[in-house]
């Protein structure tokens, strides 16, 4: 059962949605969750890519840096699994307890953690594959340049989107231009 008790009283509206601030709560943590899932995915793939290479028949020659960059990006997305899957446990915790602003609070900072993280450990495994690959300068660039992809993209894309959306008039905004999907029935 939802944490909402579905009441509007004088004050508790937000936005032009004209919902309460469970309503927003709620909606805002399946937004959360949505996102999560698309993340969790690649990380979960990405980790078990890195499981299986210590598994290869090259590992062992590895050198020293490629095993640091190894183990260092392995632990990397250790670490972004288990902050992509705390909301879950976070929610599971708190459940029935009216916290439910607070969770989406703390599971959009665990999300963003994780989306750092993951930077950093998408970066380490192409860092290692392209310098086992082709050669360590080779996979410095390409780490270097992922990081600067991921930057750009989650970072400073949605500032320059947030920076483009402001002096609009939310009221008068029915996101129509802003929809992909087709209009009418499906």
């Amino acid at each position: 059962m939802s944490e909402n008790n579905g009441s509007r009283s004088s004050g508790e509206s937000s936005d032009a949605r004209n919902e309460t601030t469970l309503e927003r709560a709620d909606r805002n943590f399946s937004e959360i969750l949505q996102e999560l899932r698309v993340t969790q995915a690649g990380v979960q793939i990405l980790f078990a890519f890195l499981l299986t290479l210590a598994f290869t028949e090259r590992f062992p020659s590895l050198d020293t840096v490629q095993r640091t960059t190894y183990v260092t990006t392995l632990l990397l997305a250790v670490l972004s699994a288990a902050l992509f899957t705390a909301p879950a446990a976070v929610h599971r915790s708190l459940f029935g307890q009216h916290s439910k602003p607070r969770i989406v609070r703390v599971s959009s900072r665990l999300a963003g953690i994780g989306m750092a993280v993951l930077v950093f450990a998408l970066a380490g495994s192409v860092l290692l594959v392209v310098d086992v690959a082709v050669g360590r300068t080779g996979g410095i660039i390409a780490s270097a340049g992922t990081l600067v992809v991921c930057a750009g993209l989650w970072g400073l894309l949605p500032v320059l989107l947030r920076g483009a959306g402001k002096g609009r008039d939310p009221e008068s905004d029915t996101g129509a231009s802003d929809d992909v999907r087709p209009s009418g029935p499906r």
